[in-house]
């Protein structure tokens, strides 16, 4: 047992050793590749409105430093542990060099739950989790971003509180800020539009007609809203089926999305969205669609399930939303289900976040329009890798995905060699 004792993190570690066995990786070099560097906890006392402090427990984990800084989310959840930061931190690694980014991976965040803080006990918990962390973070140490729970407003107190620290502006400590303080145009939207990028695209190499397929996508948040969107306004999809936290939607005849996202940006979440059928949330993802995108959180698709999916297209919005059970089960499927895995298809977000950080080094910002091609070129590039890799190794997506990335993180070790 390690401190990363956690479901989560086992099942980034067996996926990994999937990869290990694959490239033939010596058993000397598995552990050093795993297991991340570097790992903080930190305990948060946080006066209450009420009068009252209450102590949380934060994280940060940063897997390796090889190839740069690390780079990860920050995560606001109330079961959060040290090993899912961990496991997040390790897909991140895998996900920045597919991407071909100069990242390690990292991820952190805080066990609480930010639906029952006030607006000032959000700041209060924010601000004095980046106070805790300002000894192991910096601009070319480790780059935090938004995650669940957690919004371009938290990104601005976090670079606050690190620049009133160092007693100058310092906005390249955080990606995913609003654009009025050094945030790049596209960066919320960065997610979403790359998961859609890869959807045509696996549309095309399967000549599927888009105003002819449905789509149901898990998760209405920052993903998967600006995934349904963008598939219903600008590919054509149906989007037959949405849900999130508090209710699953389904409409055969579509749902109007611009009216779903109205209304969560009114109200806050679905609940009460009355133009769809409520359905189980669980038995949503097995209702028959051309494309299914699991947006919201890991280990949706397992292997109770695997073999009831009906889609044609499995896009992973989410990190880890498929075990590797389910993977073994969608392997046998292979042909008819094509995986984007997460490392690939998610990693829209990290692209963009590396483009804020560049532009805030530099001091240098880009247009949307610049940000955008950029992004699908990024894309294109490792999707193309990917598809190459797997039809030549004859291998899955997601073996051919996480190869490409170990690969390179192993390389860069070896070169860097073992100090001292």
């Amino acid at each position: 047992m390690t401190i990363y004792h956690d479901e989560v993190f086992q099942m980034a570690c067996d996926q990994f050793q999937v990869i290990a066995d694959y490239l033939n990786i010596e058993k000397n070099d598995r552990d050093r590749l795993m297991y991340p560097k570097r790992s903080v906890a930190v305990t948060l006392p946080v006066h209450m409105d009420d009068g009252s402090t209450n102590t949380y427990q934060g994280y940060r984990v940063q897997h390796h430093l090889t190839l740069g800084p690390t780079k990860g989310g920050t995560r606001f959840a109330p079961t959060l542990s040290m090993g899912e930061t961990a496991a997040l931190a390790m897909w991140m690694s895998w996900k920045c060099a597919l991407a071909n980014l100069p990242y390690g991976g990292a991820k952190g965040g805080i066990a609480c739950d930010p639906s029952k803080l006030s607006r000032r006990e959000l700041e209060a918990v924010s601000r004095r989790y980046m106070q805790e962390m300002i000894p192991f973070v910096g601009p070319h140490t480790d780059i935090m971003g938004p995650d669940m729970g957690t919004n371009e407003q938290v990104m601005a107190w976090f670079m606050d509180t690190y620049s009133m620290y160092t007693g100058y502006t310092v906005n390249e400590i955080v990606t995913g800020k609003p654009v009025s303080i050094g945030g790049t145009e596209g960066r919320r939207e960065a997610t979403g539009r790359g998961v859609v990028y890869l959807i045509d695209r696996a549309m095309d190499i399967l000549k599927m007609n888009p105003e002819k397929c449905t789509a149901i996508v898990q998760g209405f948040g920052n993903v998967g809203s600006v995934a349904a969107l963008a598939l219903a306004m600008k590919s054509g999809v149906k989007v037959t089926g949405i849900s999130d936290a508090t209710v699953a939607l389904y409409n055969p005849d579509g749902i109007d999305i611009v009216a779903a996202d109205r209304h969560v940006l009114k109200k806050g979440n679905l609940r009460a969205f009355t133009e769809a059928d409520r359905v189980d949330p669980n038995e949503m993802l097995e209702m028959k669609c051309d494309i299914l995108v699991p947006s919201a959180v890991d280990r949706v698709i397992n292997e109770k399930n695997a073999e009831k999916l009906q889609c044609r297209i499995l896009a992973e919005g989410a990190n880890g939303p498929t075990t590797p059970e389910a993977d073994l089960l969608l392997n046998k499927r292979f042909g008819e289900v094509f995986v984007i895995p997460d490392i690939l298809c998610n990693a829209g977000g990290v692209i963009v976040s590396y483009f804020e950080w560049v532009q805030g080094l530099q001091s240098f910002l880009w247009t949307e329009s610049e940000v955008t091609d950029k992004l699908f070129r990024i894309l294109e590039h490792s999707f193309v890798q990917v598809i190459k890799r797997a039809k030549d190794h004859k291998v899955s997506h997601r073996t051919a995905a996480m190869a490409i990335g170990v690969e390179r993180v192993m390389k860069a070790k070896h070169a860097r060699g073992l100090f001292p």
